[in-house]
Parts: structure tokens; C-alpha cells; sequence
């Protein structure tokens, strides 16, 4: 494989991360438009993107076996054309069906680009650069999350229609699309030579160490989304910011969140991850509780800077320790921990919709909170049963 046409595939990989950031990050700063538009309470329509999520983890789940029967590229193509579809679905007019129908295919479109974009970064390097490039992959996420909610407050705030923040997403796909046109794709498991191979006929128990990390990833993913996606509401409603105010603010967590990454990501090298995570995710859910306890709002862009930067090693940290629980790496449990983190996702509104419809957004924040606080304890109990220093170098 020629270095231009490596750099092109990494690059496809950056652009999937970023546009599923995207897509799930943007929701709490487009929902009131939404709802406003379709006439529903704000806790009622917030239902509807559980659509988007349903449709990221049914299409991760299912093209672990999809990668081996329809080529990548065929995938990313047929990809553009739904993405053009749904697109067009949510600017056809105000039918609520119709809408929820193009959340569902820009969630299967989602999904399906994140979990080619997982491989081909994990086909393309080995040993400590795979670690390295996943990590920045992942930035690509925290990137968009930084960049579209900014985005989103300008184009609202000057009374353009909120679907066409979902047109400037699909920009990344564009960008995606003309990649994948030019570009030559591996075939799924016939990389000779590979770990992958090499693991096939191994055979080990993944231990309990392996179930608290998957509850980890529920309940961490579950408690950032459900944090960022109220947050919107909970500061526009309680200290009267405007949408362009509460965008910049949520832009400063995934600004953190992604100059975070790039710190941890040398940092994490001499440091035992279990430790880590734990105290990390203990710093978070401190942080979290003096945001949701602040009184003043000029304090709450630095707690959400500070949250944004300790809590953005937690997750991949997370899938880090679930490697490293069997003594040769399986991609099943990677999978399953990545598929736990998914199941998150989805569960973002079936779980905090109802508390904000009886209760209000903060107490969905707080309940973001709780789940944080659970992390941490998950973490602390791994300690006493996680394996990854017995296997790790």
C-alpha cells in the first residue's frame, strides 16, 4: 500500500469520527428549534433522536459481519446517497415521521462509517502507533463537538432554519466521499500476518474486570451525552443565556476535551491506567457537581473547561484496560465494551426524557452526575480484579 493512498484511508478515518461527533454532540443545541418547529414539547421531541442513536449502534453491531460480505468502499457510496436522502427527509417539510425516519438512516450512516473508519486505523498501524492514532482519530470527535455547536448558535441565532446545521454536517461526508472515490480499501480479514489471524484460535475468559469496564462505558457515554445534551436548556432557562452563549459554551468542554486527549495521550504511557481512570473519573464527577452548584454563570465556563480536559481520557482509557484483561488482545471484547458504550448513546433520551418532562434539566444533569460518580466507583472496584498488569508490558 502506497504512503498517499494510507494517508487518504487515515484521513477517511478522521472524517467518520468527526461526523458522528457531529451528529450525536448537536442535538442539545438544535432541540428546541426542532421542537418549536414541530409544535412538541421539548421532553417529547427529544424522544425522536433516539432514532439517530438506535441507528449508530444497529449499524455497528451489524457490520462487524457486513465488512466481510460488502467491500468498504461499496459501504462509503452507498453511504453519500443516504446521507443526500436524509438530508433531503428533514428538509422535505413538517412531518414528524418523515423526520424520524432520516434520524434513523443518519444514524445507520453514522455508524457504519465509524466502525470502517475503527478498522481501517486499526488495519493500518501496529503496537504503539495503533494506540497513538486511535487516540487522535478520537480527537476528530471532540473536534466536531468543539466547531458545530459554535456553528449551530451563529445560523440560529441569525434565524436560519436548524436543518441546515444537519447541511453543513454533511459536508464531512462530502469530504468523505471524494476520499473513498480515490482511494484503494483492504478486505476485511485477509491482512496476512495480522494479530487478528493470529488471535482466532485463542481462547480465554474475559473476567469480571471486563464486565465493570462495559458497564463503565454505558454509563459514562450515557452520562456525557445526557450532560451535554441539557445543558443547553439547563443554562438558557437558568442564568437567560441566548443559543449562541450556550453553544460556546458546550464548544469550550470539547475544545478541552480534545486538547485533553493529545495530553493524555503521552501521559497515559507512564502512568498505571487503572489508577488513572479512577482518579479521573473521580475529578469529574466533582467538577460536574460544582457546575450543576454554581450560582454564577461567569464560573461556568471554567468548570466545563476543566471537566472537558480531565474526563476526555475516560473512555478510551476505558476500551485501553478492556484489551488488556485477556493476555492476547480479543476484538470481541473490544467490540463488546465499544458496543456497551453504543447502548449508551441510545439510551441518552429514553433515560434523561422523562426526568426532564417531570423534574426540569437539571435534574437530568444531575442524574448525568450520579452516572459519573458511578464510574468512578466501577473503576475503583476494578482494581482488585482487573488483569491488565499481568499482560501489559
Amino acid at each position: 500500500m502506497t504512503n498517499s493512498n494510507r494517508l487518504r484511508l487515515t484521513w477517511i478515518s478522521f472524517f467518520s469520527y468527526g461526523l458522528t461527533g457531529a451528529l450525536v454532540i448537536i442535538t442539545g443545541m438544535v432541540l428546541s428549534n426542532i421542537a418549536e418547529y414541530f409544535q412538541l414539547p421539548v421532553s417529547s421531541m427529544s424522544n425522536t433522536f433516539t432514532f439517530l442513536n438506535a441507528g449508530i449502534l444497529i449499524a455497528i453491531f451489524l457490520n462487524a459481519w457486513l465488512m466481510e460480505i460488502i467491500p468498504l468502499k461499496k459501504q462509503l457510496i452507498a453511504g453519500f446517497v443516504l446521507m443526500l436522502l436524509a438530508i433531503a427527509g428533514l428538509m422535505s417539510g413538517n412531518n414528524l415521521a418523515v423526520f424520524s425516519l432520516s434520524m434513523f438512516i443518519l444514524g445507520v450512516v453514522s455508524g457504519i462509517t465509524m466502525s470502517i473508519g475503527t478498522f481501517l486505523i486499526t488495519y493500518l498501524y501496529e503496537g504503539r502507533q495503533r494506540g497513538s492514532r486511535l487516540l487522535f482519530t478520537d480527537s476528530f470527535f471532540s473536534m466536531a463537538g468543539t466547531l458545530f455547536p459554535i456553528l449551530a448558535g451563529v445560523l440560529l441565532a441569525r434565524h436560519i432554519q436548524w436543518y441546515w446545521v444537519y447541511a453543513c454536517i454533511g459536508i464531512l461526508y462530502v469530504a468523505i466521499f471524494i476520499l473513498t472515490l480515490i482511494s484503494d480499501f483492504p478486505i476485511l480479514g485477509k491482512k496476512p500476518g495480522t494479530a487478528m489471524n493470529k488471535e482466532a484460535p485463542v481462547k480465554e475468559k474475559w473476567g469480571m474486570g471486563a464486565l465493570l469496564l462495559a458497564i463503565a462505558a454505558l454509563c459514562y457515554i450515557l452520562g456525557q451525552l445526557g450532560f451535554i445534551a441539557w445543558a443547553p436548556q439547563y443554562v438558557t432557562g437558568t442564568f437567560g443565556m441566548d443559543i449562541q452563549q450556550a453553544g460556546g459554551l458546550v464548544g469550550n468542554f470539547w475544545t478541552a476535551y480534545m486538547v485533553g486527549m493529545w495530553v493524555f495521550s503521552a501521559v497515559l504511557r507512564f502512568t498505571d491506567l487503572q489508577r488513572i481512570v479512577t482518579i479521573l473519573a473521580g475529578l469529574s464527577a466533582i467538577l460536574m457537581y460544582l457546575f450543576l452548584a454554581s450560582g454564577e454563570a461567569t464560573h461556568l465556563h471554567y468548570y466545563l473547561l476543566a471537566l472537558g480536559f480531565v474526563s476526555s481520557a475516560i473512555y478510551t482509557t476505558i476500551i485501553t484496560l478492556g484489551s488488556q484483561q485477556t493476555r492476547v488482545t480479543s476484538p470481541k471484547l473490544v467490540n463488546f465494551i465499544l458496543t456497551c458504550g453504543t447502548i449508551g448513546t441510545m439510551l441518552t433520551f429514553v433515560v434523561t426524557s422523562p426526568i426532564v418532562s417531570t423534574y426540569g434539566p437539571k435534574a437530568a444533569l444531575y442524574t448525568a452526575n450520579g452516572l459519573y460518580l458511578t464510574v468512578f466507583v466501577l473503576c475503583l472496584l476494578l482494581g482488585f480484579v482487573t488483569r491488565h498488569r499481568q499482560h501489559s508490558l
